[in-house]
Parts: structure tokens; C-alpha cells; sequence
């Protein structure tokens, strides 16, 4: 009875979502990606629990922000939740927003010149503005880069994500035993793969971020090490219009040990939010567990 009712619920799930998705692609581009954006915002987050999941995490490790700089984030996050999802579903189009995406920050030189000598690449990202900005701006610029995807829980649903998701750039393998093993051939072979870095796994090593223990995967430092790559945070920052990118490339970080190299992109993640408060998604359980000295229990 268990599962009949899981799978009920999955394929009501799914057939809502493709619903909402298959009427937004019949709206044309701008209008779609704003009208996502509301939609997540003020439809479905406040039945999520995202807009107090947000509020808890802010009031942990950005205590000093005002209750309207709080609400005003509790409002944007989800948008760019949103206009995220339909971007990453609106394929070509989403490709032509990005193609010609300004490349800034300290780390362009050092990028490119790794990609002209083909040396291995780890680009570690985030989950700021688009993440996905940064692997289709990547692959239509001639340096297309291996990532992994978790799958969802939900099947059907799932299909027709990694379905979207692969229309943006290729390859991408799922985080299982198999997927990670052609992800580190891609890597050995001196190609570039792109890691996003800012989740909590119960394996992983107590880190800081944002002045709070963060459990922090070391995982892309250890191959980046282990086969020689540089290592290099970059981020797909929206702009003020909502609809365009700038791909923000920080400095490399130095080879060391795993936890210093992972604490160093924490520190520049927690940099380019601390510009981009709005973009960041708030959401995520980042401080879930671990919390010594005195924290409490959040995200």
C-alpha cells in the first residue's frame, strides 16, 4: 500500500510539473522566465517552508541584516529558484541568453590559459545565481566541461530533467560509483569538470562558511591533486535586467591539502554572496548538522 502511494504521489508530482512546464514554454522567452520566478515565489515556496528555511539560515550566520533586507531575500530567493528552473528547461534559448556571457574576475587569465595548454581543469561552482550559466557559457565557447547530477527521487520526473540538463552541455553522469569513475576518466584525460561545492554530506569534513560549521565535500580537491588539475571557483552571476549572465571566474586555489582547498572555496563562495545575498539559494540545508560551540540545529 506503502509503495502504491508513493508512486501515486510521484506521478501527480510529475504530471503537475510538466503541467506548469510545458504551459510556460508556450510563453515567449523574457515573459517566461519572470513569470517562473513568480510563480516559485509566491505560489510555491510558501508551501515548501522555504521562506522560514531562509529566515533561519540568515538569522544564524547574517544576524546583522534588517527584518525588511531579510524579507526582501526571503522574496528573491525562490524567484531565482524559478526563473532558474525554466531556464535550464528552455534549452536553445537559454544557450543564446548565455552565449556571449562577459567573463570577469581575477581568475579569467589563469583559466584560459589552462585551457589553451589542456591542462585539467576543476571548476568548483555554486549555487548562486545559475550554475548551469557557467557550463553552457563554457561548452559554446569552445571548452565544454563533465558534471555530475543528482538524480531525483521522483523517476519520471528525473527523465526529463537529465533531459534538459544535457541539452545545456555535455557530459553529465549521475553521483553514483559508475558516473564518478567516467567523471575522473574525463578529468585524467585532461579534460575540465565542474563540481558545485556548496552542499552538506554527513561524510564530509566540519568546514566553515559564513563563520558557521559547514560540512564541506573535499572530494574535487582530492582528484584535482590526485591528477594534477587547477582548481578554479567560478560562479553564473544574473544581472539587474533578470535575464542575462556574467560569469564571475575568482582566483585559482592553490594546491594544499583537501580541507584548506575546500575551506578556501567556501571563502570565496561566501564572497560572492555576500554581493549577491539575493542569488544565493538560501534554501538548502547548508548547516544541518555538526553544530559545535554553541549552534543550534538550522537549515
Amino acid at each position: 500500500m506503502a509503495k502504491k502511494s508513493k508512486a501515486l504521489r510521484e506521478k501527480v508530482q510529475n504530471a503537475a510539473a510538466r503541467t506548469f512546464l510545458s504551459c510556460a514554454m508556450l510563453v515567449p522567452y523574457a515573459y517566461r522566465i519572470r513569470l517562473a520566478g513568480w510563480v516559485v515565489s509566491r505560489c510555491v515556496a510558501p508551501f515548501t517552508g522555504w521562506p522560514e528555511r531562509i529566515r533561519r539560515n540568515l538569522a544564524l550566520v547574517a544576524p546583522e541584516l534588517l527584518p525588511d533586507q531579510v524579507e526582501k531575500i526571503v522574496r528573491k530567493v525562490p524567484n531565482n529558484v524559478g526563473r532558474t528552473l525554466i531556464e535550464i528547461y528552455s534549452g536553445q534559448e537559454f544557450l543564446n541568453r548565455i552565449k556571449d556571457a562577459k567573463h570577469t574576475g581575477p581568475g579569467v587569465s589563469a583559466l584560459k590559459e589552462a585551457q589553451e595548454i589542456g591542462k585539467p581543469l576543476v571548476l568548483l561552482t555554486a549555487h548562486i545565481g545559475n550554475y548551469d550559466a557557467v557550463r553552457g557559457s563554457m561548452a559554446q565557447q569552445g571548452h565544454p566541461m563533465a558534471a555530475l547530477y543528482k538524480p531525483m527521487k521522483n523517476a519520471a520526473f528525473n527523465a526529463h530533467y537529465v533531459k534538459a540538463i544535457s541539452t545545456i552541455a555535455e557530459p553529465v553522469y549521475p553521483t553514483d560509483g559508475r558516473g564518478v569513475t567516467s567523471l575522473m576518466r574525463h578529468l585524467k584525460d585532461g579534460g575540465t569538470i565542474g563540481i558545485v561545492g556548496d552542499i552538506a554530506l554527513r561524510s564530509a569534513p566540519v568546514l566553515t562558511f559564513f563563520g558557521a560549521p559547514a560540512l564541506t565535500p573535499v572530494s574535487a580537491a582530492e582528484w584535482a591533486l590526485k591528477y594534477g588539475a587547477t582548481v578554479i571557483p567560478v560562479f553564473g552571476i544574473r544581472q539587474t535586467d533578470g535575464l542575462s549572465f556574467e560569469i564571475y571566474v575568482d582566483a585559482p586555489i592553490p594546491h594544499s591539502t583537501p580541507e584548506t582547498m575546500m575551506q578556501g572555496y567556501n571563502d570565496s563562495v561566501e564572497a560572492i554572496v555576500r554581493q549577491n545575498i539575493d542569488q544565493w539559494f538560501w534554501i538548502h540545508r547548508r548547516w544541518k548538522s555538526h553544530k559545535p560551540d554553541g549552534f543550534s540545529a538550522y537549515g
